[in-house]
Parts: structure tokens; sequence; C-alpha cells
């Protein structure tokens, strides 16, 4: 049985919360799913990547390049049966630059047949 977009949002939720992303990439993601972010993430030449293995390397970069010093989620907030928003905030210092930020960032997931295909962040871009 296919799992409701509730339900989806509501793993995702529980498993960002556990700072387990590694499972719920694996579990929750098509494996052909696309990441959308604003601007292209060092080295990765994109805003856009797609297929589960890309999106597994910007998770990487992530977690080697801040430390964490503080992270919440709030949701989800499901959207009709396709799909859910997520607000994340975020106290992190960039490793490389010394510069620390708290922002915060609203993840929107797209959901077929009981998976994820699709994200989409909006945050601000300073200034």
């Amino acid at each position: 049985m296919t799992k409701s977009v509730k339900e989806i949002g509501d793993r995702l939720v529980a498993l960002c919360k556990a700072d387990d992303a590694r499972t719920c990439l694996d579990e929750l993601y098509d494996p052909a799913a696309v990441s959308v972010e604003p601007m292209a993430m060092p080295g990765a030449g994109s805003a856009s990547l797609t297929g589960l293995d890309a999106i597994k390397g910007k998770h990487d970069w992530w977690e080697n390049t801040f430390e964490i010093h503080d992270f919440e989620v709030e949701g989800p907030f499901p959207h009709g049966d396709d799909k859910f928003a997520v607000i994340f905030r975020i106290d992190a210092t960039n490793t490389e630059t010394g510069e620390r930020d708290n922002s915060k960032e609203v993840g929107v997931y797209h959901v077929t047949d009981g998976k994820i295909v699709r994200e989409e962040f909006f945050y601000s871009m300073g200034g």
C-alpha cells in the first residue's frame, strides 16, 4: 500500500530530527528524484541535481562543510495529495570560511506513487 503524503512528510520530519538523512534518502526518495536549490552548491555546477546519487553527494558536501549548532524542523504541511512543505531553521558554521549563519528555509516536496520525486528549497540569498 502506498503511503499518503502526510505519512511521507511525517517520516521525513522524524528522520531529519533524528539526523538520519541517509535513511531518509534511501527510504523516501525515487532513484530519479530532482533537487532544486536557489543557486548551485559549490562544485555542483547547477542549482538542479537529478538522481539519488547526486542528491546524496549534496548531502555529503553539506555534512562535510558545516558544523551544526542547532537544527529545528517544523511540519509537514501537506498540500493536496501530491506535495508537502517543511520549514528548517539552521544555526551552522561553515568550517571552510568560519562564517556562522542562522538561516530559515522552506523545502517543498513533490510525491508520486509514494516516493519523493522532487524537492525545492526556498531561502533568503542575503542582502
